[in-house]
């Protein structure tokens, strides 16, 4: 004997939506939203810890964010001029290999096809550098950015654990 599944009418599952949409609500309500690096700053000045400079250390913070955003903000801009140029010399290559289509007739096909094949290794040799250099420059700014950011981290450090002079 086979059975059937019960299936709820949709106007049942309306109802139940309808019950549950306020319940969603106000738990979205309750969720806390997420304190900002300001927010911290703010609510650990009221904070006194001895020898401690709170303010700094949120400062500090606040200053690796902003070299990471600006290291990734190179990669990205670097990564987008890889990309274009990319394009720039697919589309170059795709004209330049029309044109030898439209050349390939006459009695001299063999020679010109072998220095179009010259010309194109040459030309492939040199655009592979170049997108080469351009990735390595993108990468290049980006982690100067982080280095130095590294660099005053370290440097800072190094200050909190020298004994202070009296």
């Amino acid at each position: 004997m086979a059975t059937r599944k019960k299936s709820t009418p949709p106007a049942a599952k309306k109802r139940a939506a309808t019950r549950a949409a306020p319940a969603a609500k106000a738990a979205k309500k309750e969720a806390p939203a997420l304190p900002t690096l300001g927010d911290l700053g703010k609510m650990l000045k009221g904070i006194k810890l001895p020898g401690i400079d709170l303010a700094a250390i949120v400062d500090a913070q606040r200053k690796d964010m902003e070299a990471l955003a600006e290291a990734n903000r190179l990669a990205y801009q670097g990564m987008k001029e890889l990309a274009e140029r990319r394009n720039e010399m697919l589309k170059e290559s795709l004209a330049q290999w029309q044109q030898a289509v439209k050349a390939a007739g006459g009695p001299d096909v063999l020679n010109r096809q072998a220095e179009l094949a010259r010309e194109r290794v040459k030309k492939a040799i040199a655009n592979i550098r170049e997108l080469a250099q351009i990735e390595a420059d993108a990468r290049r700014k980006a982690w100067k950015v982080l280095r130095e950011r590294f660099l005053e981290n370290q440097a800072n450090l190094q200050k909190l654990i020298r004994p202070q002079s009296q």
